[in-house]
Protein backbone atom coordinates (compact mmCIF):
# COMPACT_ATOMS: atom_id res chain seq x y z
CA UNK A 1 0.00 0.00 0.00
CA UNK A 2 1.37 3.38 -1.00
CA UNK A 3 1.53 5.99 1.75
CA UNK A 4 0.78 9.67 1.38
CA UNK A 5 4.48 10.43 1.80
CA UNK A 6 5.45 7.89 -0.85
CA UNK A 7 2.99 9.40 -3.32
CA UNK A 8 4.09 12.99 -2.57
CA UNK A 9 7.74 11.93 -2.81
CA UNK A 10 7.18 10.40 -6.25
CA UNK A 11 5.46 13.57 -7.46
CA UNK A 12 8.37 15.75 -6.31
CA UNK A 13 11.02 13.48 -7.84
CA UNK A 14 9.07 13.26 -11.11
CA UNK A 15 9.12 17.06 -11.40
CA UNK A 16 12.83 17.18 -10.50
CA UNK A 17 13.62 14.49 -13.09
CA UNK A 18 11.65 16.34 -15.76
CA UNK A 19 13.72 19.47 -15.14
CA UNK A 20 16.94 17.39 -15.15
CA UNK A 21 15.90 15.88 -18.50
CA UNK A 22 15.12 19.28 -20.02
CA UNK A 23 18.38 20.80 -18.78
CA UNK A 24 20.30 17.81 -20.13
CA UNK A 25 18.67 18.39 -23.52
CA UNK A 26 19.50 22.13 -23.33
CA UNK A 27 23.03 21.98 -21.91
CA UNK A 28 24.22 18.44 -22.37
CA UNK A 29 26.25 17.05 -19.51
CA UNK A 30 28.58 19.99 -18.96
CA UNK A 31 28.41 19.07 -15.24
CA UNK A 32 30.66 16.08 -16.01
CA UNK A 33 33.62 18.49 -15.77
CA UNK A 34 32.85 19.09 -12.08
CA UNK A 35 34.70 17.24 -9.35
CA UNK A 36 32.66 16.17 -6.33
CA UNK A 37 33.82 19.10 -4.15
CA UNK A 38 32.63 21.51 -6.86
CA UNK A 39 29.21 19.84 -6.92
CA UNK A 40 29.12 20.03 -3.12
CA UNK A 41 29.87 23.75 -3.34
CA UNK A 42 27.03 24.23 -5.86
CA UNK A 43 24.68 22.56 -3.38
CA UNK A 44 26.09 24.74 -0.59
CA UNK A 45 25.38 27.93 -2.58
CA UNK A 46 21.76 26.90 -3.02
CA UNK A 47 21.28 25.94 0.64
CA UNK A 48 22.98 29.12 1.84
CA UNK A 49 20.69 31.24 -0.37
CA UNK A 50 17.64 29.53 1.11
CA UNK A 51 18.88 30.18 4.64
CA UNK A 52 19.75 33.78 3.85
CA UNK A 53 16.25 34.43 2.48
CA UNK A 54 14.68 32.69 5.47
CA UNK A 55 16.68 34.85 7.88
CA UNK A 56 16.12 38.14 6.03
CA UNK A 57 12.47 37.46 5.28
CA UNK A 58 12.88 38.91 1.80
CA UNK A 59 14.78 38.38 -1.41
CA UNK A 60 16.05 40.58 -4.23
CA UNK A 61 16.46 37.89 -6.90
CA UNK A 62 13.06 36.62 -7.96
CA UNK A 63 13.97 32.90 -8.18
CA UNK A 64 11.69 31.08 -5.74
CA UNK A 65 13.08 29.04 -2.85
CA UNK A 66 11.43 25.91 -4.21
CA UNK A 67 13.72 26.15 -7.25
CA UNK A 68 16.72 26.03 -4.91
CA UNK A 69 15.45 22.88 -3.21
CA UNK A 70 14.92 21.31 -6.65
CA UNK A 71 18.48 22.33 -7.49
CA UNK A 72 19.77 20.69 -4.31
CA UNK A 73 17.98 17.45 -5.21
CA UNK A 74 19.27 17.42 -8.77
CA UNK A 75 22.84 18.37 -7.83
CA UNK A 76 22.87 15.64 -5.17
CA UNK A 77 21.69 13.17 -7.79
CA UNK A 78 24.34 14.49 -10.18
CA UNK A 79 26.95 13.87 -7.47
CA UNK A 80 25.70 10.32 -6.97
CA UNK A 81 25.69 9.76 -10.74
CA UNK A 82 29.25 11.11 -10.92
CA UNK A 83 30.27 8.58 -8.27
CA UNK A 84 28.62 5.83 -10.32
CA UNK A 85 30.42 6.99 -13.46
CA UNK A 86 33.89 7.42 -11.93
CA UNK A 87 35.35 4.90 -14.42
CA UNK A 88 33.48 6.44 -17.39
CA UNK A 89 35.47 9.29 -18.95
CA UNK A 90 32.77 10.47 -21.38
CA UNK A 91 31.99 14.16 -21.09
CA UNK A 92 28.76 13.99 -23.08
CA UNK A 93 26.35 11.30 -22.00
CA UNK A 94 22.90 10.98 -23.55
CA UNK A 95 19.92 11.34 -21.23
CA UNK A 96 18.94 7.76 -22.08
CA UNK A 97 22.20 6.56 -20.48
CA UNK A 98 21.73 8.79 -17.43
CA UNK A 99 18.07 8.07 -16.80
CA UNK A 100 18.60 4.58 -15.30
CA UNK A 101 21.24 5.99 -12.92
CA UNK A 102 18.98 8.88 -11.94
CA UNK A 103 16.09 6.48 -11.37
CA UNK A 104 18.21 4.00 -9.38
CA UNK A 105 19.66 6.62 -7.04
CA UNK A 106 16.22 8.22 -6.62
CA UNK A 107 14.71 4.79 -5.81
CA UNK A 108 17.52 3.90 -3.39
CA UNK A 109 17.12 7.30 -1.69
CA UNK A 110 13.35 6.86 -1.43
CA UNK A 111 13.88 3.41 0.12
CA UNK A 112 16.21 5.00 2.69
CA UNK A 113 13.51 7.56 3.45
CA UNK A 114 10.87 4.86 3.89
CA UNK A 115 13.09 2.95 6.34
CA UNK A 116 13.84 6.09 8.35
CA UNK A 117 10.22 7.23 8.18
CA UNK A 118 9.17 3.90 9.66
CA UNK A 119 11.56 4.33 12.59
CA UNK A 120 10.99 8.06 13.15
CA UNK A 121 7.24 8.09 12.53
CA UNK A 122 7.28 10.92 10.00
CA UNK A 123 8.68 13.37 12.54
CA UNK A 124 9.71 15.61 9.61
CA UNK A 125 6.06 16.63 9.15
CA UNK A 126 6.31 18.53 12.47
CA UNK A 127 9.62 20.17 11.58
CA UNK A 128 10.05 23.69 10.24
CA UNK A 129 11.42 24.18 6.72
CA UNK A 130 14.08 26.43 8.28
CA UNK A 131 15.22 23.59 10.57
CA UNK A 132 15.47 21.22 7.62
CA UNK A 133 17.48 23.86 5.75
CA UNK A 134 19.89 23.93 8.70
CA UNK A 135 20.17 20.13 8.62
CA UNK A 136 20.96 20.26 4.89
CA UNK A 137 23.71 22.79 5.62
CA UNK A 138 25.05 20.58 8.42
CA UNK A 139 25.13 17.61 6.02
CA UNK A 140 27.03 19.79 3.53
CA UNK A 141 29.65 20.64 6.13
CA UNK A 142 29.97 16.93 6.87
CA UNK A 143 30.46 16.15 3.17
CA UNK A 144 33.06 18.91 2.89
CA UNK A 145 34.95 17.44 5.85
CA UNK A 146 34.82 13.95 4.34
CA UNK A 147 36.05 15.36 1.03
CA UNK A 148 38.87 17.16 2.85
CA UNK A 149 39.73 13.77 4.42
CA UNK A 150 40.05 12.21 0.93
CA UNK A 151 36.72 10.44 1.36
CA UNK A 152 37.80 8.53 4.45
CA UNK A 153 35.68 8.19 7.57
CA UNK A 154 36.36 6.33 10.80
CA UNK A 155 32.85 5.55 12.05
CA UNK A 156 30.58 7.85 10.06
CA UNK A 157 28.43 7.15 7.05
CA UNK A 158 30.00 8.14 3.77
CA UNK A 159 29.39 10.86 1.24
CA UNK A 160 26.64 8.97 -0.60
CA UNK A 161 24.47 8.68 2.52
CA UNK A 162 24.84 12.40 3.21
CA UNK A 163 23.83 13.31 -0.36
CA UNK A 164 20.83 11.00 0.05
CA UNK A 165 19.85 12.65 3.33
CA UNK A 166 20.06 16.08 1.65
CA UNK A 167 17.77 14.83 -1.12
CA UNK A 168 15.27 13.53 1.40
CA UNK A 169 15.24 16.71 3.49
CA UNK A 170 14.84 18.78 0.30
CA UNK A 171 11.91 16.58 -0.77
CA UNK A 172 10.37 17.09 2.70
CA UNK A 173 10.75 20.86 2.32
CA UNK A 174 9.16 20.80 -1.12
CA UNK A 175 6.24 18.72 0.19
CA UNK A 176 5.75 21.17 3.07
CA UNK A 177 5.87 24.05 0.55
CA UNK A 178 3.24 22.36 -1.66
CA UNK A 179 5.54 21.76 -4.63
CA UNK A 180 4.13 18.26 -5.19
CA UNK A 181 0.66 19.76 -5.69
CA UNK A 182 1.67 22.37 -8.27
CA UNK A 183 1.01 21.66 -11.92
CA UNK A 184 4.26 21.32 -13.86
CA UNK A 185 4.65 23.11 -17.17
Amino acid sequence: METQTSNEYKQVIARCKDLFRKKTLDYGTAWRILRLPSITDQIFIKAQRIRSIQEKGSQKVNDPIVDEFVGIINYCLIALIQISLKEDDRMEIPFGDLEPLYDQWAADTKALLENKNHDYGEAWRDMRVSSMTDIILMKLFRVKQIEDNSGKTIVSEGIEANYQDMINYSVFCLIKLGYHEAVSN
